[in-house]
């Protein structure tokens, strides 16, 4: 398989921070690659270089055979790279149906061309589509609530079916089941798996080790601002200089 996202020596900086430092990365298609180390390591800030919420300071972004640097959030988006937030950006006002509809009307339509409130009645297609991805992520009997009401792990799963919708190429996960139960997170994990069958490449950001060596086919450890070790999951395990950097922290915490 080709390598669908490469990172090739970005930097980054907040005024004398260096957020990240010669990060060289590179994403396989149709795999989950999970990139985990402590808080403030640069993880979120890695993300938001690749969907252009930040412009690296040095480096390449390349999706697909394309450069992402220079281009709009919205463009890197239609591109086929959809990044699901660590804090959930719903529509809270709207019913949960009609928050997995808009995106995919976006998508479609281009993200200033349509009006939701026209749109979205006449839109049988997508609204088929919107109950499926509720479905799978077990909210469509949830449908009609309205999004700002629903607990937090069920916003987290609201913001993975708007993602899941868009079809992307590539989904970018920012701890996908923060504030979720255990049976909720094993749920997520199920539904992932899923979705790894049907061939669609994600990257996943998060602290639970049960999420990410149940899901895992590599494993990346960010520390302060850099890459320490890339590996399968029992390399990471099994790797020391991971464990006085990461997992040893977590052991003992």
């Amino acid at each position: 398989m080709s390598d669908i996202l490469d990172i090739h020596n970005v930097n980054k900086t907040f005024g004398g921070l260096r957020a990240l430092s010669d990060i060289h990365l590179q994403i396989e298609e149709g795999t989950i690659h999970a990139i985990i180390g402590p808080n403030g390591a640069g993880k979120s800030t890695l993300l938001n270089c690749c969907i252009g919420r930040l412009v690296p300071d040095t480096g390449t972004v390349t999706f697909n055979g394309q450069s992402m640097i220079g281009l709009q959030p919205w463009d890197i988006n239609h591109a086929g790279m959809v990044r699901v937030f660590q804090t959930p950006e719903i529509f809270p006002d709207l019913p949960l149906l009609q928050n997995v509809m808009i995106p995919a009307l976006a998508k479609r339509d281009g993200t200033f061309c349509f009006n939701p409130l026209r749109s979205l009645a006449g839109e049988k297609t997508i609204y088929k589509e919107a109950m499926t991805a509720l479905a799978d992520v077990g909210l469509d009997q949830l449908c009609n609530q309205h999004a700002g009401s629903i607990s937090r792990g069920d916003k987290r799963r609201l913001e993975l079916a708007m993602g899941l919708i868009q079809h992307p190429k590539l989904l970018l996960l920012d701890e996908p089941t923060a504030g979720m139960s255990r049976h909720d997170t094993n749920r997520t994990i199920e539904l992932l798996q899923k979705i790894k069958e049907r061939g669609m490449t994600k990257v996943i950001i998060e602290h639970d080790m049960h999420v990410v060596f149940s899901l895992a086919d590599q494993i990346s450890v960010l520390a302060q601002g850099q890459i320490i070790e890339t590996g399968t999951p029992e390399e990471i395990k099994n790797s020391a200089k991971v464990k006085e950097a990461y997992l040893g922290e977590a052991d003992n915490a």
